[in-house]
């Protein structure tokens, strides 16, 4: 009997352990010594405080319990400076002028692989804008030029569709699936039916199909649909959308991932 509960005891311990996390982070921008900074995940729309620490000397750091892995984000005041996934284990953070990054646990990995891919492709469109102005600078044949420009802009663009839907579609079951549809998509002005989320909603899990966000998400962009291919009426009660349709917003840098929707 006591072998039994000396057994029963260690699993409970084990399993303690295993349901914690840990992040040790480090900056090297000087205006964020002193600061507080806050650990916050998204809940009914809002972004709900877990843990508080100070910038002390470039360091800082948060630790609790955890009962399920989340998508959650870094704060200063009310401004997001990261996102990362609150998974079990030790987890890497590294704020500098250069860059952002997460590191140290699977989930954290992955997503940061993502963005560091997502942002070699703005990069690259960032590089057109230089090669637009150095055009004009040099005198160039700009018809030429913009018609050179604007096919590699294209090929960017169906690169990004492409690097996203993958990207979400390979981690329909997890949260990395539902958090990346939800950085995209929050920048809408209203949701819509754009071609990448139809094609993402054919493939989809049930599990993915029924995330609280993706789920309210798809409803009102079918609502939307219908209402402007003319089958169903535009609600009393709705809000009279900007004219013309949004262009699809690219998943945002690390800072801008997740934010309440505007009320």
């Amino acid at each position: 009997m006591n072998k039994l509960l000396y057994t029963l005891l260690a699993l409970a311990l084990l399993t303690s352990c295993g349901s914690s996390y840990n992040i040790e982070g480090t900056s090297n921008i000087s205006t964020l010594d002193g600061r507080k900074l806050y650990l916050k995940v998204l809940k009914d729309n809002e972004f709900k405080k877990l843990d508080s620490c100070d910038v002390v000397h470039g360091k800082f750091g948060f630790s609790g319990s955890l009962d399920s892995v989340r998508i959650a984000n870094i704060f200063m005041d009310e401004e997001s400076v990261l996102p990362l996934v609150l998974e079990s284990g030790n987890i890497v953070v590294k704020l500098d002028d250069a860059q952002q990054n997460v590191s140290g646990t699977p989930l954290n990995d992955k997503l940061f692989k993502f963005f560091n891919k997502y942002n070699q492709l703005k990069n690259q469109e960032q590089e057109l804008v230089h090669k637009h102005d150095q055009a004009i600078m040099n005198g160039s044949n700009m018809d030429v030029v913009s018609a050179r420009l604007n096919s590699e802009a294209e090929r960017l663009s169906v690169l990004e569709d492409k690097l996203i839907t993958s990207f979400v579609c390979e981690n329909f079951d997890n949260v990395l699936g539902p958090g990346v549809f939800f950085m995209v998509t929050i920048g809408y002005d209203y949701p819509e039916l754009t071609p990448w989320i139809e094609d993402i909603m054919s493939k989809a899990t049930d599990k993915f199909k029924n995330d609280a966000y993706v789920k309210d998400y798809y409803a009102k962009a079918q609502e939307n649909q219908q209402i402007m291919n003319g089958m169903k009426d535009i609600p009393v009660s709705a809000t009279t959308p900007t004219a013309g349709m949004p262009q699809a917003t690219p998943a945002p840098t690390p800072s801008d991932l997740a934010k309440p929707a505007k009320k």
